[in-house]
């Protein structure tokens, strides 16, 4: 049966089209004279019992279509094989066919042709099995054979997106590795792929922050990233060389983010709340949720694979090409260079969506809302995003990751009734640790030893690892810094044969790509003589003479 007019044959259209004028008064008469329906038979060249035959047929659907003549033979989806092969067929699509390991039709055909050579059947056509695999429900095959999440992904029925009126309603913040290897500032060599975290302004579609690092997601980046996109962007912009705009900074009312650990920490729950953000999580496993984000990530490593060192998007697209050997860029270069096409091409440039460009967009949205509040204390803003621990406040300090802090500062918190406060730390950076102060603001408290060097969270558990390797139960804070001297220098030897050692490099932190809170906060009162190194490795390397390809891309 026909399900629709327009598959229908011209020819047979045409002659149902003919018949409906003559039987449509029969079929809607109280009663018919012989006479007329032999005039009817005449006239269409039919026998009167066809005639009385489309009458009834009529009346039972009274449409044009019923009138449509039934070519002879087997109408289109019936089946002519024999029951028994039928059966091997269907057998086969259950036990075969519908399973993880996703076999093609080849197969499927060889063990259905198998199972009739054994039974004296003979073997259907591939035409025919292709028909039943075509019949079968496809989601439920496409969910047997990828899994639940792959059915859900392509036939769960998608509902409209975000729909925010405003700039900075609604801000999506996402990771991904980037698709290029950088090398060290210092020896050239080939260090490894880049994170990056991305903050997208989903009413205007502009790029309201970003974060590039070594380090894999973290609440501590993820603090870095916010600060970045909330705050006026005039002093970063300066430091990198830039002369384009990024006006594009403000306190978004909602945040809304993937199910990742780092998006569930206390501290970017309790800086949110601080603020005045509301965040709302993706349904688990739907990264349709994310869509904006992920086509924009998607659109911007697609651009930056033609630039050297650049890993593509699958190993089937980079082919041979060599991507370490090619790798030239810090990740200082590419910070200004992904910063260049974030703010030149992809804000300037037509959106199809908007229909204008993303910088439009976001300038009409905020003179006509206003929008765009910054924080009361932006010197302090990125402290209510770290991570942070509980501890009492002592005469001897605060001890925190086996480590002994003190200022004389600590004095007027001993008399007060709680003294157990919350205690901000840099996992970059562990020089200093920061109190949130009863009655408001932070206090910076750095090592009770001043002698001791700065360290990162991660080189304080690689070396609480390697001393409890050696059996010692006790962990003091001496053993520590002993054990991350050693470290230091195993890793300062192996520089020049080892990725890992570079890798490892960057997360000590006088390490060059690190940016530590302090320098976040710009806050250079604050920071001991010692840690002049942290002035340093936040400098942003230039573009040298030679090369040449470089200076023409950034112009």
């Amino acid at each position: 049966m026909i399900s629709s007019t327009l598959d229908i044959p011209e020819k047979d259209w045409t002659e149902a089209v003919r018949r409906s004028e003559r039987v449509r008064t029969l079929a809607t008469a109280d009663k018919n004279s012989g006479d007329a329906v032999k005039a009817a038979a005449t006239e269409l060249g039919l026998s009167t019992a066809q005639i009385y035959r489309l009458i009834r047929k009529f009346r039972g659907s009274p449409v044009t279509q019923s009138l449509v003549v039934n070519k002879p033979g087997p109408q289109k989806g019936a089946r002519r094989l024999p029951a028994e092969v039928e059966q091997k067929i269907e057998a086969a699509i259950d036990a075969v066919f519908k399973s993880r390991e996703r076999p093609t039709v080849k197969k499927l055909r060889l063990e259905i042709n198998r199972d009739c050579n054994a039974a004296g059947l003979r073997s259907p056509s591939r035409t025919a099995i292709q028909a039943r695999i075509s019949a079968r429900s496809l989601r439920e095959t496409v969910a047997a054979r990828e899994g639940a999440s792959a059915a859900r992904q392509r036939f769960t029925p998608v509902r409209p997106g975000l729909r925010p009126t405003s700039p900075l309603a609604v801000v999506q913040i996402d990771h991904t590795p980037v698709d290029i290897q950088l090398v060290d500032e210092l020896s050239r060599a080939v260090i490894g792929r880049p994170w990056l975290t991305l903050l997208l302004d989903v009413f205007s579609r502009c790029v309201v922050g970003f974060y590039l690092s070594f380090d894999e997601p973290s609440a501590a980046v993820v603090a870095l990233a916010i600060t970045q996109s909330v705050l006026p962007k005039t002093t970063w912009l300066e430091e990198r060389g830039l002369t384009l705009d990024w006006a594009m900074c403000g306190i978004p009312r909602l945040v809304h983010l993937d199910n990742a650990p780092e998006f569930h920490s206390r501290a970017l729950k309790r800086g949110c709340q601080q603020h005045g953000i509301q965040i709302h999580y993706r349904p688990p496993a739907t990264p349709r949720f994310g869509g904006h984000i992920e086509r924009l990530m998607g659109t911007l490593m697609t651009r930056i694979h033609a630039l050297p060192g650049s890993t593509f998007s699958n190993v089937v697209e980079r082919g041979d090409y060599p991507s370490e050997d090619k790798a030239i860029l810090t990740l200082g270069e590419f910070e200004r260079i992904f910063a260049l096409e974030v703010l030149g091409p992809y804000h300037n440039e037509i959106h199809s969506t908007l229909n204008k460009t993303p910088a439009t967009a976001w300038a009409a949205g905020i003179a006509e809302s206003g929008d765009g509040q910054q924080p009361p204390d932006p010197s302090t803003f990125v402290l209510n995003f770290l991570p942070f621990e509980e501890r009492m406040i002592r005469r001897e300090g605060i001890r925190l990751f086996n480590i002994t802090y003190f200022d004389g500062a600590l004095g007027p918190l001993l008399d007060s009734a709680d003294r157990k406060l919350r205690i901000k730390y840099d996992p970059r950076n562990l020089g200093a640790v920061f109190i949130e102060l009863p009655a408001g603001g932070h206090l910076r408290v750095p090592y009770a030893d001043l002698a001791r060097p700065p360290i990162s969270l991660w080189e304080l558990r690689a070396a609480t690892r390697a001393i409890r390797e050696t059996g010692r139960q006790g962990i003091d804070e001496t053993a520590v810094f002993t054990a991350i001297d050693e470290q230091r220098r195993l890793i300062a030897e192996a520089l020049t044969r080892s990725k890992a050692a570079r890798r490892a490099s960057t997360k000590q932190p006088n390490g060059r790509t690190v940016q530590s809170v302090t320098e976040a906060l710009k806050a250079p009162q604050e920071v001991e003589p010692r840690d002049t190194a942290d002035e340093e490795h936040g400098r942003v390397p230039t573009v040298s003479d030679n090369d040449a390809w470089k200076t023409e891309f950034l112009a």
